[in-house]
């Protein structure tokens, strides 16, 4: 196989229609690698704004509550009506539900705050 003679004999000039589709494909891909740089350096930007700024998080524990010691635990008693059955509990935060039955059937939900030590929400489950 016969080697060109020189550099030039191998790179003709492109067609014009084709020269301009090259330029379009490489403004093309200036554009989409400068819009990808400058996304990156928003979310690096943001990952060392975020880590200088972090404070630390307040206590959730407030006063009133005793923190167990690593002998016992917190005690206390929640006061339900009499002859009622616990169906379903759920905690939140500070705050326990509780789904009771009951003695005449019916359905009732209790909510109880753990701060104050108190029930301070029923509500009585009917049918419309």
């Amino acid at each position: 196989m016969a080697r060109p003679a020189s550099d030039d004999e191998m790179e003709k000039p492109l067609d014009p229609a084709v020269e301009k589709v090259r330029r379009k494909l490489v403004r093309f891909v200036a554009i989409n690698l400068g819009l990808l740089f400058a996304a990156l350096m928003i979310v690096v930007a943001a990952l060392v704004y975020k880590s200088f700024k972090t404070e630390p998080a307040p206590a959730v524990v407030d006063a009133g509550v005793e923190i167990p010691s690593p002998e016992g635990v917190v005690e206390g008693q929640i006061v339900l009506p009499a002859g009622a059955r616990i169906i379903s509990q759920s905690f939140s935060g500070n705050r326990v539900s509780l789904a009771l039955e009951l003695a005449d059937g019916s359905r009732a939900l209790y909510i109880y705050d753990l701060l104050s030590r108190r029930v301070v929400g029923r509500f009585v489950v009917t049918e419309d």
